[in-house]
């Protein structure tokens, strides 16, 4: 039995374009990107613990801010996220990563992006 999809020797007629990309975990985020925000926003909440745990004198409250801080950063920025993704390509987000680094923090590696600004002329030079 021969379907619209595939060929009498059994191969298909398309390409499927799902199969290389990166399964969406949570909230529009694939696992790197879930992981990334996770352990940025905890760390993040795990500082702004530290000054209210000694305000208070409970040491807990460091624990308590880094895991609040995973959840609410995990929240907030799957939205975020989902958003500037929306209608873009895979790479998208990564790209913007490596061209904010190769602007802002050239001192991290070589991105091998051009980054040269200014008018770009197609005519000869004789």
């Amino acid at each position: 039995m021969v379907d619209d999809q595939s060929l009498n020797d059994g191969t298909l007629k398309f390409l499927p374009t799902n199969l290389n990309r990166q399964p969406v975990i949570m909230g529009g985020l694939t696992a790197d990107e879930m992981w990334g925000t996770v352990f940025l926003s905890g760390a993040v909440g795990l500082v702004l613990g530290i000054p209210v745990a000694i305000l208070s004198g409970n040491w807990a409250l460091i624990i308590a801010g880094a895991l609040t801080g995973g959840v609410l950063g995990l929240t907030v920025a799957s939205r975020i996220l989902r958003k500037m993704k929306r209608n873009r390509p895979d790479t998208w987000f990564y790209r913007q990563v490596q061209l904010y680094i190769a602007q802002y923090a050239p001192l991290w590696g070589d991105s091998g992006l051009i980054t040269r600004s200014g008018a770009w002329t197609c005519r000869r030079t004789e």
